[in-house]
């Protein structure tokens, strides 16, 4: 069992297959037990708990920023960990976790218990399965094709998001959403056990190298140099560093506040709760199959300048919101405007992927972790008072348009290419 890594990698006929997309279909698996309890599903079903316990959209909104924040507080130690010690371990447990933890969670009756049990799932599950380690491992796989790998994780936190909208609002329309997490906790506890089996830190565990190069004097030299490593001082020292993190604040801010209002924001205006869901869910399976896409894209020319395309696109939605009638084009704005902001979340680790190195971006990126979660846990609360004391969802799609703007210019001014001295 312990070299069950290197048994597959030696089974597959000559020429031998990179074992780096092996590691990604296992990061996938982490990704749907993750995004039980993810942001986006929260706002998707919000609905049907706060119908259930007899709670307001605010209270719901609220658990998901203490839930997201927490996670970001926990990141800064994850980064540090995976980078030491590796995945394998810190998944698997995590896995299990998440799965007896949304049991527990499916039972909460009382504020408390549901806010408490949450949010330990949310701060467990975001880091561990759903971004910090599975980009870490991306990274430490990839090298030429980086962004695209990375886009890949990004496609498997949204397929998962996809996956368990639609499972949790069919089993709750039809039973409740206590027993709709019950069901996937249970689910859960198994499918951990791949994880553990299959997952590994880096490709020299397996007898490879970076993007499945052969072992040869010329890629251990280009090894070493991608081996460097960062030091915290020398990271906070660079000013694309802070670039990158305030850019991806605003980022994150502005689409988590307006992703979890689109569900009601339809619904508001006369669609109904399941195809309000469909819509989110079909903007999230077109904007995960586009991920990777666009990362292939980015390794061919420049991640910068993808961004602040995609930004751009970005903002066309953002302001034709305040502009339609949604009973009639709500629908199709919203699947538009999901499918070009999925990439927003997974940006800024592309960004820190052209600056820093494979043997620093755990560090790196959990130095961003508390300002990424801090938005998006930020963005649900924000929307959901702004909706409530304005009665109107059109300051937070005029909002979301203003910080592409500024995140435009951030990004624009990060100089990518370089080293530690």
């Amino acid at each position: 069992m312990k070299d069950l890594a290197k048994s597959i990698y030696r089974w597959h006929p000559s020429p031998p297959f990179f074992y780096g997309w092996i590691v990604l279909g296992t990061a996938s698996i982490g990704a749907l037990i993750a995004t039980s309890v993810a942001q986006t599903v929260f706002g998707g079903i919000q609905d049907l708990i706060a119908g259930d316990i007899g709670w307001d959209r605010k209270t719901i909104a609220l658990a998901a920023t203490l839930g997201t924040w927490t996670s970001g507080l926990t990141m800064p130690f994850i980064g540090k960990l995976v980078d030491k010690f590796g995945p394998r371990w810190m998944m698997f447990l995590a896995s299990l976790m998440v799965g007896l933890g949304t049991i527990y969670f499916s039972n909460s009756h009382s504020l408390w218990h549901f806010f408490t049990a949450y949010i330990v799932v949310r701060a467990i599950a975001g880091p561990n399965l759903q971004n910090l380690i599975p980009r870490t491992v991306a990274v430490n796989f990839f090298e030429k094709k980086r962004n695209f790998a990375m886009g890949i994780t990004s496609l498997n936190r949204i397929i998962g998001e996809s996956i368990n909208i639609q499972v949790i609002t069919a089993i709750a329309t039809t039973y409740s959403w206590r027993t709709a997490y019950k069901i996937i906790g249970l689910v859960s506890i198994p499918l951990s056990l791949p994880i553990f089996l299959l997952m590994r830190h880096k490709p020299e565990h397996v007898g490879q190298l970076p993007d499945g190069a052969a072992k040869t004097t010329v890629n251990r030299e280009e090894l070493k140099v991608s081996e460097k490593t960062w030091t915290v001082a020398k990271i906070m020292a660079l000013p694309s560093f802070w670039f990158i993190m305030i850019g991806e604040f605003i980022a994150v801010t502005s689409t988590s506040m307006t992703l979890f209002q689109v569900v009601p924001f339809l619904t508001d205006g006369g669609i109904s709760q399941n195809s309000a869901a469909a819509a989110l869910t079909l903007g999230n399976v077109l904007g995960g199959l586009s991920v990777p896409i666009w990362g292939y894209l980015t390794d061919r020319f420049t991640t910068k300048k993808i961004a602040i395309c995609v930004l751009i696109l970005a903002i066309i939605p953002s302001i034709l919101f305040t502009l339609i009638e949604v009973s009639t084009y709500g629908f199709a704005l919203v699947v538009f405007w999901t499918t070009i902001t999925s990439l927003i979340f997974v940006l800024g680790s592309m960004m820190l992927g052209t600056v820093f190195n494979r043997a620093s971006f755990g560090t790196v990126t959990g130095m961003t972790g508390p300002t990424r979660t801090a938005a998006m846990g930020l963005g649900p609360s924000v929307g959901a008072f702004a909706v409530a004391w304005m009665d109107s969802y059109m300051p937070i799609f005029i909002a979301t348009a203003i910080g592409y703007f500024c995140v435009i210019f951030l990004y624009y001014n990060v100089r990518t290419g370089n080293s530690p001295r």
